[in-house]
């Protein structure tokens, strides 16, 4: 089965943004896009993406998206949906078995975080799915050379989400940098034998480790986090940071709400 990206699109800028990402990477993975738009009909939707609803019918955003598609460099697909946004996205996760979600982060500097509700986060809590989230900031054109990978020195397995990682690291010829926030005495020496034993590394340069002692693991991965030394930041999500009753307060969430990097949500497995 060829590669896929589903990309979420509201033709905001955000999307807009994500959807310039989302094609370079697919021209390196030599995947086709799957641009899917959801329609609101109220501004009470908590799972908005964009803040806003564009006012698009349905024929006009299959017009819009069309167009949008016909000035991509890679093979894309269109579709248009109504409703809610994660239950819809979750629906098309389930009908296409894409390698990867990608969608815009609003901007939401000027709103107290714990008033923000994104997609990213609705979509994580109904269906854990491999995500790229895009910061409002991101240069066109990019493709990502050095990753971040924030590892908290337990082993994991990633299922399905390590051949998309093993794909996307080689296809782009990734430098890998593995950050693990300690907030005791504690070593970079399991985060890497940790990340070793999922054979990631295997013919990439030299695995590199960091670390940073912070009492705060979500702070020290958001500061550690610099777009003058690293192109995404990787996440490797357990499910208790996903599916918590604070999520609003865990660490996926913080990271992904305050990122100044793309960040890469990989769910670990069980």
């Amino acid at each position: 089965m060829a590669a896929s990206l589903l990309v979420l699109t509201d033709f905001f800028p955000a999307a807009n943004r994500a959807l310039d990402y989302a094609a370079n990477l697919a021209g390196a993975l030599h995947a086709g896009l799957i641009l899917l738009h959801v329609r609101r009909t109220s501004l009470l939707d908590a799972e908005g993406f964009s803040g806003a609803v564009s006012g698009q019918t349905q024929e006009s955003a299959r017009v819009a998206l069309s167009r949008l598609a016909e000035g991509l460099s890679v093979p894309a697909v269109i579709e248009v949906r109504q409703g809610r946004v994660a239950e819809v996205v979750a629906q098309a996760i389930k009908q296409h078995q894409p390698d990867l979600l990608v969608l815009g982060r609003p901007d939401t500097e000027a709103q107290p975080e714990e008033s923000v509700s994104t997609a990213s986060l609705a979509i994580l809590q109904a269906s854990p799915y491999a995500m790229l989230v895009l910061p409002t900031h991101v240069p066109h054109g990019a493709r990502p050379r050095r990753l971040l990978i924030a590892l908290d020195g337990e082993p994991f397995h990633l299922g399905q989400g390590n051949q998309l990682l093993a794909q996307l690291f080689k296809a782009l010829h990734a430098q890998l940098i593995l950050l693990h926030i300690s907030t005791h005495m504690e070593t970079a020496a399991s985060a890497l034998d940790s990340f070793t034993q999922t054979g990631l590394s295997a013919n990439l340069p030299p695995v590199q480790s960091l670390l940073l002692r912070h009492s705060s693991p979500a702070e020290g991965i958001l500061q550690a986090a610099d777009p003058a030394q690293y192109d995404i930041v990787v996440l490797i999500a357990r499910p208790r940071s996903i599916l918590g009753k604070l999520f609003h307060r865990s660490v996926t969430a913080q990271v992904l709400l305050q990122s100044r990097l793309p960040v890469l949500v990989v769910p670990a497995a069980g």
